[in-house]
């Protein structure tokens, strides 16, 4: 049993003020398989008081030599690599293979390409050539809190801490309580590059509790959150009372646009893209539209690519899917299951309880649905498990309604060979990113959504400058 109860605040490992132990759950086994502490308000209150503590002299520190920090922190994490692995593995079901190359990859990809916008990013720029002695200058926000989620531990921790510690801030990381082990392994980075204290704290704790504690604190400058929409809501009222600045990474129910011109490919990378990481993405394609001309073959090939998949322990090397996280989100997933059969869609692969030859761990099934309609809670709700629903439609006015016709608004995806024909659907859809024909993104592209999938950006120069105040300044002298 792994006994994590410390915190890092302030530069040191410290006790919880009040013990309140909690035990991390194996989700390939159910069993725990660590135990650490959840944080208190007085917990909360030390780690805050670090940071602010430290904030002066780490935003007037030279941007050069905070590079120079997240540097060395890198070469850690690089050298570091499989203890991250398998620690994200073990708490929170990665297969070890894709812990090792997406998840770890992730962490390190982030860190990569925000140095390289660091380095490009002017932090005392001229207005404009019309007024020589203005200045913006571009200042840490302050004290930041950060609640990372469970499904992707370090992208989102280097996207919002990296960020974050090149543009001046300092911080309080309140990982997600699902998948601590992976947070205190970069908190042990962090105290071996040598940050200076207070700059960067850790807290364990939930939601209720540590992560309300941080948002409504007075002496927080800005929230950055990734979970659930459900949450952002409540954090954004709760940082109104000090109008803190509040960036939100939120849920999705994106939109996968198969038309009949797509390549030969299209359906079967959907499918898979929706299924990686037992589909616990929030810019998973969840919704595959498909025109009528290619619907019936575009659904035997998503249950034949679905039915292919295999599941099993995160602990086994191979290219199967792991188990979903907890019993809550195992539950939570059947349920969404059953409505979907209940509301009449065509189950055409997986379905409700664990696989085959399982009894044991928070396995899901791979499951397709066909001949949904948009109006449906299965095509509605963030399922947020290898669950796939195949809408049809006619034409491409028809596609970009339905594919907007959702709450959410954070990745949807083109499949065409029309290469004018993505460009305008892509212009048409509301959502803060959109793939056309299995393209990823290229690094440091800004992550973010649109409607009730949040706001903000992370990644790259967007990333920095949300951590970044903007100050106009007049009558400067050139130096």
């Amino acid at each position: 049993m792994i006994e994590k109860r410390q915190f890092y605040i302030n530069g040191t490992w410290v006790d919880p003020v009040e013990a309140n132990d909690h035990a991390v759950i194996d989700p390939s086994n159910e069993e725990a398989c660590a135990v650490i502490s959840l944080g208190g308000q007085g917990d909360t209150d030390a780690a805050v008081a670090a940071a602010k503590s430290a904030f002066p002299a780490w935003m007037a520190t030279p941007v050069e030599d905070r590079i120079a920090l997240v540097e060395k922190l890198l070469a850690i994490y690089k050298a570091r690599s499989e203890d991250m692995a398998q620690a994200i593995s073990l708490e929170m079901g990665a297969p070890i293979d894709m812990a090792r190359v997406q998840q770890v990859g992730a962490g390190l990809g982030h860190t990569s390409s925000i140095l390289r916008a660091a380095k490009n990013l002017e932090f005392i720029r001229p207005l404009g050539p019309h007024a020589p002695d203005d200045r913006i200058i571009h200042e840490a926000v302050g004290v930041c809190a950060l609640i990372t989620p469970w499904n992707w531990p370090m992208n989102q921790i280097t996207l919002k801490v990296i960020a974050a510690l090149v543009a001046g801030c300092t911080m309080i990381l309140k990982p997600s309580e699902e998948s601590p082990l992976s947070a205190l392994l970069f908190a042990e980075m962090i105290d071996e590059a040598g940050f200076p204290a207070g700059v960067f704290n850790l807290l364990n704790g939930d939601g209720v509790g540590t992560g309300s504690q941080l948002t409504a604190h007075a002496d927080v400058d800005m929230v950055s959150f990734t979970g659930s929409t459900r949450a952002g809501i409540l954090i954004s009222k709760s940082a109104a009372d000090t109008l803190k600045r509040v960036s939100l990474e939120l849920g999705g129910k994106g939109a996968n646009i198969v038309f009949d011109d797509a390549d030969e490919k299209a359906v079967k990378r959907g499918v898979l893209r929706c299924m990686n990481n037992s589909g616990q993405s929030c810019n998973a394609p969840t919704r595959m539209l498909v025109q009528r001309g290619n619907y019936d073959a575009a659904v035997e090939i998503a249950a034949a690519t679905a039915t292919a998949i295999t599941v099993g322990s995160s602990h086994d090397e191979g290219r199967h899917i792991g188990p979903v996280v907890n019993e809550a989100q195992f539950n939570k997933i059947q349920a969404l299951i059953q409505v979907g059969i209940d509301e009449g869609a065509r189950l055409v692969a997986g379905g409700t309880g664990r696989p085959a030859g399982m009894n044991r761990g928070f396995y899901v099934q791979p499951t397709v649905f066909a001949d949904v309609n948009n109006d449906m809670e299965i095509a509605r709700t963030e399922v947020f498990g290898p669950v796939l629903v195949i809408i049809p439609f006619d034409t491409e006015a028809d596609g970009i309604r339905i594919a907007n016709d959702t709450p959410y608004g954070l990745t949807n995806y083109v499949q065409t060979t029309d290469g004018a024909k993505g460009n305008r659907v892509a212009s048409q859809l509301r959502s803060g990113m959109v793939e056309l024909n299995g393209t990823s993104r290229g690094a440091g592209a800004p992550f973010g959504g649109m409607k009730q999938s949040g706001n903000g950006r992370e990644g790259g120069v967007w990333g920095i400058e949300d951590f970044l105040e903007v100050k106009s300044v007049s009558g400067w002298t050139a130096e």
